[in-house]
């Protein structure tokens, strides 16, 4: 078996693996689970991490040339460490264009504008459990209920900064900072995304002649100049 074929094989266990993982801790920290329940609930949690670095560490195995396979998914390598980030993948249907036939470059701002707001979702709950799970506890922590914490989430991620909830704990600030640079991150490519589209709909209107032809266009013309090679000789000779 090669890497493709158990890839192919495993997508909806790990999919499944990664709702499990996400109620589970949800369940954890909103429910403020104590003693078996608790118990139980990392135990869950547990398991399906296992599942996702399991699949990671059999894919890597499995690749023909690990080191290359290894550049090219530092993203599977972030699902396994965060494996609840595998759900952006569910917005896949979400990316397809209703035109009949979309360029290339609106099906890329597409899937970028839909897994980027996919991203965010999945980062500000996230970020507002873990958030919540460590300064719940401390003891002159401010973080005190679910609502909070997504509230200190989302204003992080804007990177507005209001200050009537921030993290205490070294584990805090260091979430506060992973979600302030994601935010900016996310910003970015969500503004340029935008631009690239007001672009190419400001040239548009001025006429296809300055659209650039892509390189399915330019291989089937030369199909059609190849075709048409061959006929010129025997029409010179009926003449």
């Amino acid at each position: 078996m090669d890497e493709i074929t158990w890839h192919r094989h495993t997508q909806v266990l790990l999919m499944v693996a990664s709702l499990v993982y996400l109620v589970a801790y949800s369940w954890r920290v909103i429910g403020a689970l104590t003693g078996t329940a608790y118990v139980l609930a990392s135990i869950v949690l547990f398991a399906t991490w296992l599942v996702f670095i399991v699949d990671y560490l059999v894919r890597l195995a499995l690749a023909r040339d690990r080191v290359h396979w290894f550049r090219t998914h530092l993203g599977t390598l972030a699902i396994a460490l965060i494996p609840v980030f595998r759900l952006v993948l569910l917005l896949r249907a979400l990316t397809l264009v209703p035109s009949m036939r979309p360029t290339a470059g609106t099906q890329l701002r597409t899937k970028i504008m839909v897994y980027g707001a996919g991203a965010g979702i999945l980062l500000i709950y996230i970020s507002s459990l873990a958030a919540l799970e460590v300064e719940r506890a401390a003891p002159d922590g401010n973080i005190e209920t679910f609502a909070e914490a997504v509230w200190w989430a989302c204003v992080t991620i804007t990177t507005t900064g209001y200050g009537d909830f921030y993290p205490v704990t070294g584990t805090g600030r260091l979430i506060g900072v992973g979600v302030m640079f994601s935010g900016v991150a996310l910003a970015g490519i969500i503004t340029a995304t935008l631009a690239s589209w007001i672009v190419e709909r400001a040239a548009s209107r001025g006429g296809d002649d300055a659209e650039p032809a892509t390189r399915g266009q330019i291989r089937q013309l030369m199909a059609k100049v190849d075709a048409l090679g061959p006929q010129r000789p025997n029409d010179d000779r009926r003449e």
